[in-house]
C-alpha cells in the first residue's frame, strides 16, 4: 500500500512530468492514481472527458442509502515548458495523496449511512479551468450518480504546505481554510465543532465568496450541491517549477487526512434525508474571525499584523446579526485576506 510520500513521489516523477492532460505524462499520472486507489481497496474506473485527451478517475463505496458524500481533488498540472518541468507537488499531488489515504481508511471500515464517491479530476489547470473540458465540470454534467443524490462535495487544492515560513507559530502553520460551509444547512456548525479535533491541523472557516472561484468545487456550487473547499492558499512556489515534494508538510497532510475522514464519516451519518443547499447564504463574519485569529497569532513575529487584526475586528463589528458585511465593504475583507496570503507565502 503506497503511503502519501510514495504517491506524491510517483506523481512528481519524470515519467509523470507535469501531468498535463492529453500527454503521455498525463496518462502516466492517471495510471498512478488508478493503481493507488486499487491498492487502497477500491475499484476505480475512468470517466473520459471529451476534448481533454484525459479522464477523471472515480470510485464508489456503497452505503446504506442511495445518497452520497463526494471527496475530490484534481491530479493534473501544467506540464513542461522547454526544459522546465512544473512538478506540482502542492498543486495538487499532495491532495491526491490525501484523497488516496482517506479512501483507504473508508474502504477498510465503511461509513454508516451515505455512500462515498472518490473523484480524482483531470483538466483543472488552464486552459481547461471553468470550461467544458474541465474534469469536474464534465462530471457535474455527466455524473454516474445523479447530482441531487450528492449531499456534500469535499474539494482539496493546495493542501500540502504549512502556512508561513519556518518560525511562524504553529497556530498559523497548522491552519487549513474551509470555504463554503455556510452554503448548506448544519455544515458550518459541524466544521466548527471538529475544527481542532485532530492534532496537527486547525480548520478555520471563511465565506466562499471571499476569493474568486479557484478549483473543482465551483461546478458543484453552480448546481447547488453542498460543498466544502479545503485549501492552504497559494504558496510562494505556486505554479512554478519549484513546487517540489521536499517543501510539503507531510505531518500536516496526515492530520488533514484524519480530519477529512472524520468529517466524511460524520457527514455520511447525518440523519437528514437530504442536506439542504442554502441559496444566497453569506457568512462574512467567519472570514473576519479567520483573519483576526491568524493576524493575532502573528503579532509578536510581525508587528504590522496588529493593524490587520484591528482592521478585521472593525469589519467584524460592522457585520449584521446574520454575519453579513454591508455590500460596499466586502472588498475590504477580500483585500485583507489577499494581504495575509501574500505575507504567509
Amino acid at each position: 500500500m503506497p503511503d502519501m510520500q510514495a504517491v506524491v513521489g510517483e506523481l512528481c516523477s519524470p515519467r509523470c512530468a507535469g501531468r498535463r492532460p492529453g500527454t503521455k505524462e498525463g496518462a502516466a499520472a492517471r495510471a498512478v492514481v488508478v493503481e493507488a486507489l486499487r491498492a487502497a481497496g477500491l475499484d476505480p474506473f475512468e470517466q473520459p472527458v471529451p476534448g481533454l485527451g484525459g479522464a477523471n478517475v472515480l470510485a464508489t463505496l456503497a452505503g446504506d442509502t442511495d445518497r452520497y458524500t463526494l471527496v475530490g481533488a484534481h491530479f493534473d498540472h501544467l506540464g513542461s515548458l522547454g526544459q522546465q518541468v512544473f512538478w506540482g507537488a502542492d498543486d495538487n499531488a499532495a491532495a491526491v495523496a490525501i484523497l488516496v489515504d482517506v479512501a483507504r481508511a473508508l474502504a477498510a471500515a465503511r461509513p454508516a449511512g451515505r455512500g462515498v464517491i472518490v473523484a480524482a479530476f483531470d483538466g483543472e489547470e488552464p486552459p481547461h479551468f471553468l470550461s467544458g473540458t474541465m474534469g469536474s465540470v464534465h462530471f457535474a454534467e455527466r455524473s454516474p450518480v445523479p447530482l441531487d443524490r450528492i449531499d456534500m462535495m469535499v474539494c482539496m487544492d493546495l493542501v500540502g504546505h504549512a502556512l508561513g515560513p519556518e518560525g511562524t507559530p504553529d497556530e498559523v502553520r497548522r491552519s487549513l481554510i474551509a470555504l463554503g460551509a455556510e452554503r448548506s444547512a448544519g455544515t458550518a456548525a459541524h466544521v466548527d465543532a471538529i475544527a481542532r479535533a485532530e492534532p496537527g491541523v486547525i480548520v478555520r472557516r471563511a465565506d466562499a465568496e471571499v476569493i474568486p472561484p479557484l478549483s473543482d468545487y465551483f461546478a458543484f456550487w453552480e448546481r447547488e450541491v453542498p460543498f466544502l473547499f479545503l485549501t492552504c492558499g497559494r504558496s510562494r512556489v505556486y505554479h512554478t517549477p519549484e513546487d517540489t515534494p521536499e517543501k510539503l508538510d507531510f505531518a500536516k497532510m496526515e492530520a488533514t487526512s484524519r480530519w477529512i475522514e472524520r468529517f466524511v464519516r460524520e457527514t455520511c451519518a447525518r440523519p437528514e434525508p437530504r442536506v439542504p443547499f442554502l441559496r444566497g447564504a453569506r457568512d462574512d463574519a467567519s472570514s473576519l474571525r479567520l483573519l483576526v485569529g491568524l493576524a493575532g497569532a502573528l503579532e509578536e513575529l510581525a508587528p504590522q499584523a496588529r493593524q490587520g487584526r484591528l482592521a478585521a475586528e472593525a469589519l467584524l463589528a460592522a457585520c449584521d446579526g446574520e454575519g453579513r458585511l454591508p455590500e460596499g465593504r466586502r472588498h475590504e475583507a477580500q483585500m485583507l485576506l489577499g494581504m495575509l496570503e501574500a505575507g504567509l507565502a
